[in-house]
C-alpha cells in the first residue's frame, strides 16, 4: 500500500467534513460552553497561554489530516482482500478506529491528568463520529 493508491478526492472530502464537524461540535452554541465548564474554566475563554490561533488551528488541521489519511490507508488495505467493501463497512472501520483506538487511547491520560469523564466524552466522541463518517466517505469514493 502506498499513498499513490489513495483516492485523494475521498480523503479530502472526508478531511473537510471532519474539520467542519469539529468546528460545529466545539462551537459556542454546541459543546464549547459545556466542555469549558467541565474543564473548570468558568469564564469560557481561553487563557493567554492557550489562545494561540496558529497553533490551535494548525495543530487541529494537521491532526485531522493525519487521522483521515491513516483511516484511508487502513480502508484501502482492507479493500485489497475485500474489494466489495461497502460504505457501511467503511463506516464500521471508522467507528472501530474512532472508538477502539481514538477514544480509548486517551482515557488513562485524561483520568491520570485529572480530567473528568465528561471532558473525555465531549472531546473524543467528536473524533469517533468524524472517523465513522470519514470511513463511509472514503469507502464511497474508492
Amino acid at each position: 500500500m502506498t499513498f499513490s493508491d489513495l483516492n485523494l478526492v475521498g480523503v479530502l472530502v472526508a478531511f473537510f467534513f471532519s474539520f467542519i464537524s469539529g468546528a460545529i461540535w466545539f462551537g459556542p452554541k454546541t459543546f464549547y460552553p459545556v466542555w469549558m465548564k467541565a474543564k473548570g474554566n468558568t469564564s469560557g475563554q481561553l487563557t493567554g497561554e492557550q489562545n494561540k490561533p496558529a497553533l490551535l488551528f494548525g495543530g487541529t488541521f494537521l491532526g485531522v489530516l493525519i487521522q483521515t489519511l491513516t483511516l484511508a490507508v487502513i480502508i484501502n488495505s482492507v479493500q485489497v482482500g475485500n474489494p466489495e467493501l461497502g460504505v457501511l463497512q467503511g463506516a464500521g472501520i471508522g467507528l472501530a478506529v474512532g472508538v477502539g483506538i481514538g477514544m480509548f487511547a486517551s482515557l488513562s491520560h485524561r483520568l491520570f491528568g485529572g480530567e473528568s469523564l465528561k471532558v473525555w466524552i465531549i472531546e473524543t466522541a467528536n473524533d469517533a463520529l468524524n472517523l465513522t463518517v470519514a470511513g463511509a466517505i472514503i469507502t464511497f469514493f474508492n
